[in-house]
């Protein structure tokens, strides 16, 4: 869940909500965490492979099972494609110093022929998924152990330019979501519940740990400590995050930038650090797929045995 949407969205969700981001984060949490209640209980009830697909097939019969089966591994395959494209553009730098001519390092609709890099790292993980579950899982559990170090390091260093002012006012666009006044009709929306609506998508993910109820041990006990703690711990880190960096900095200046809390960083004079901050991004990108792709060869797997 901790992927890419904790090093950027925050800069996002803050340009729309202001200070009331910080809303935006625990009102998001709460929504996927009524998703992740149900998913606890039914894993629990069917502690079987194939997340939502399973569930259906038990509740509904093969028909919609079979919608939703062929839904999931779509949405995993998109998700697996567009995080590797991403991984591609954070490591372009380290490609382009190998050697890799600009024609491998994008694909037909950026003016190049292939994506090299997201090829690689796309493959690099199934290789590792592979392996096997166990070996797969530690990889996963050091490379996130890295991600958390990194916000952790972030927030020690922010916490002694904390400035309460920054907070004020708390909700400068309101907190219903709503086009600005003289604005096009088409325009994006501002205010606490259009940064919620976007902010969604960094909890992503907890679906997928679902997926692995054949392989856990004691299914009842751990998938629902899994599902919902996972949840829990991930709202209450996005919060401190989003916290902090608004105490350091304003919002309306750490909002226009691609990667705010590198920004951030940068602005207190913490060059080094940011750069590192940075890293442990990228590093967070292939956790993703990893997390995806392994869910996906579950659905794969619970499909090809219904026949």
């Amino acid at each position: 869940i901790v992927g890419t949407g904790i090093y950027t969205l925050t800069g996002v969700g803050a340009g729309l909500a202001g200070p009331g981001v910080i809303l935006s984060f625990l009102i998001a949490g709460a929504v996927c965490a009524c998703a992740a209640l149900c998913y606890a209980e039914l894993s629990t009830m069917i502690p079987a492979s194939g997340s939502a697909y399973t569930y259906s097939y038990a509740a509904m019969g093969e028909p919609v099972a079979w919608f939703v089966g062929w839904s999931l591994i779509l949405e995993y395959t998109l998700v697996c494609a567009a995080v590797a494209v991403g991984w591609s553009a954070h490591a372009h730098g380290l490609f382009k110093m190998i050697g890799f001519p600009d024609a491998l390092l994008a694909g037909p609709h950026q003016g190049g022929l292939i994506n090299m890099p997201a090829v690689f790292i796309s493959m690099a993980v199934a290789g590792l998924l592979a392996l096997g579950t166990r070996e797969s899982a530690t990889v996963n559990m050091v490379l996130v152990f890295v991600k958390i170090i990194a916000l952790a390091v972030f927030v020690a260093l922010c916490l002694p330019a904390f400035n309460i002012a920054h907070f004020t006012p708390f909700m400068p666009n309101g907190f219903q979501a709503h086009v600005p006044e003289g604005a096009a009709a088409d325009a994006a929306k501002i205010g606490v519940m259009a940064a919620a609506s976007l902010i969604f998508f960094a909890f992503y993910g907890f679906d997928a740990v679902s997926t692995a109820a054949e392989e856990t041990k004691n299914p009842k006990r751990d998938l629902t400590i899994g599902i919902v703690g996972s949840m829990a711990v991930c709202t209450a880190i996005y919060m401190i995050v989003a916290a902090v960096s608004i105490g350091a900095s304003r919002t309306e200046v750490f909002s226009k930038s691609e990667a705010p809390l590198v920004f951030i960083l940068e602005s207190l004079n913490h060059g080094k650090i940011a750069q590192l901050v940075a890293l442990a991004a990228v590093i967070a990108l292939p956790t993703v797929i990893l997390a995806f792709m392994y869910g996906q060869s579950r659905i794969f797997f619970v499909m090809a045995r219904d026949g």
